[in-house]
């Protein structure tokens, strides 16, 4: 029995047992005893006790299995024909567990073919051991809750319990995620400022890690500079795109806000927000293929020399336009949420329309307008596709919108492209970038968050 039927048939066993549990629980009702649960509670409490304990078993056992199946195989007459250990004896067991399996026909090597059939003996005994015991944890589990169930019991305490307790170990999942990716990267950004220094990497105006080949040439050759890739970020991402992205932004909600009927908001708003889910491999491509040579035509047409086919302002402009939907909605909820009485106050001292929205609601939104905008900056500077597809890989620091620039995290990809040694600086750079780009952004959304909060605060 393969571990999905395993598990729906645990599952369904589960269903029973809450079935059984809550029928039974009903019949409390008529006892002298006031219950102190529902059925439900009742019901749960016996699911979980069948379910949980072989769930978590069949959990171990499926990463246990493999390595008693293989001890089996080795142990069988046939593998004392098998190499010692290393990698051929590894490629002639990867054949067998292919055969066995039915992903491949026949091996290479002979030996694999006849330890197949013992590999799948030996897989068919664990996997029936396995199912027997899971049944035994669920019929063992359901009946010691079964055999609790009474008027007093508190069911419903103890199913309460296992919810918080498992709400707690999903918000550990989480906290311990971040803490292992901060951890990862600190220990390989060390391991880089370990050859290169810090001042050179924060300081230096030359990008060029494939120039420092050799070891002696590390911490010498000045080629760690990462001066061109902030300011390509900044420059595409902090201020292109946000000179597209702000006024775009702020004046749609201006308008679905304060102008727009009720039945054009209703479609508008929808359509608005289909920007944030187009993929951005998509805006890549309408950068690159048509942006871009728009872009460069129009350079041309003005006599601007120099004009690329990869430029800043291309990648910008687009990205402007995928991240107006989060300046959009976030400026849209914040001038919603300013006090009806304010605009009705300007209004009635004589102020038109557009007096009120320029001079009472958007400054009583601002706060949450700038939150809005500093979420899109964080958004914006983490954005790959589009860089990479439209603005190309040179680092350059110029301030030349229709040149070739490149980002963090472009060069991060660049990087980790392909096979490459983790010992090397060039490779150990991409952690390093990797961990300025994560503190840039945590900083961003701990300030946008301040501000946000402080907006609520102000009109909650």
């Amino acid at each position: 029995m393969s571990a999905l039927a395993l598990t729906f048939l645990i599952l369904g066993l589960g269903v029973v047992g809450w079935i059984i549990a809550r029928a039974r629980a009903r019949g409390f009702a008529t006892t002298p005893v006031r219950p102190h649960s529902r059925p439900n509670y009742h019901g749960w409490y016996v699911a979980l006790w069948a379910v949980a304990p072989a769930l978590i078993f069949v959990a171990i056992w499926g990463n246990v299995t493999p390595g008693l199946v293989t001890q089996a195989v080795l142990d069988s007459p046939v593998a004392a024909q098998l190499p010692p250990p290393g990698m051929q004896r590894g490629a002639i067991l990867s054949e067998m567990r292919g055969i066995a399996t039915g992903r491949i026909d026949a091996g290479f090597n002979p030996i694999s073919t006849e330890l197949a059939p013992i590999y799948e003996s030996a897989q068919q005994k664990y996997a029936i051991v396995g199912a027997v015991l899971a049944m035994i944890l669920v019929f063992a589990g359901g009946a010691y809750a079964f055999t609790r169930l009474r008027p007093d019991f508190r069911a419903r305490t103890r199913v309460e319990r296992v919810v918080m307790a498992t709400l707690l170990i999903a918000s550990l999942i989480a906290i311990l995620t971040t803490i292992g990716i901060v951890a990862s990267l600190l220990f390989e950004s060390m391991r880089f400022f370990a050859k290169v220094s810090p001042i050179e990497f924060l300081f230096g105006t030359t990008w060029s890690p494939q120039t420092a080949v050799r070891a002696d040439q590390v911490g010498s050759s000045g080629a760690f500079g990462a001066v061109p890739l902030f300011w390509g970020t900044i420059f595409i991402g902090a201020i292109i795109a946000m000179i597209v992205a702000i006024p775009l932004g702020l004046m749609s909600a201006i308008y679905l806000t304060q102008y727009a009927r009720p039945a054009v908001r209703r479609w508008m708003k929808p359509l608005l927000e289909v920007l944030a889910g187009v993929p951005t491999v998509v805006y890549g491509y309408f950068a690159a293929l048509t942006v871009a040579p728009a872009i460069r035509s129009f350079a041309a047409t003005i006599g601007i020399p120099g004009a690329s086919s990869e430029s800043a302002l291309a990648a910008g402009a687009v990205m402007g336009v995928m991240i107006i939907p989060f300046v959009s909605s976030m400026a849209d909820d914040s001038i919603a949420a300013v006090p009806q009485s304010m605009r009705d106050g300007s209004l009635a001292m004589g102020a038109t329309t557009s007096e009120t929205i320029r001079k009472v609601l958007v400054p009583a939104a601002l706060p949450g307008v700038v939150g809005g905008v500093l979420l899109a900056v964080s958004r914006a500077i983490g954005e790959t596709m589009i860089v990479v597809m439209a603005a190309g890989l040179a680092a350059n620091l110029t301030a030349n919108p229709f040149a070739s620039v490149t980002t963090v995290t472009t060069q991060i990809v660049q990087l980790l492209t392909g096979d490459q040694e983790f010992d090397s600086p060039k490779t150990l750079a991409a952690f390093a970038l990797g961990l300025v780009l994560f503190v840039v952004t945590l900083l961003l959304n701990i300030v946008a968050l301040r501000v946000v909060k402080k907006y609520r605060e102000a009109y909650e």
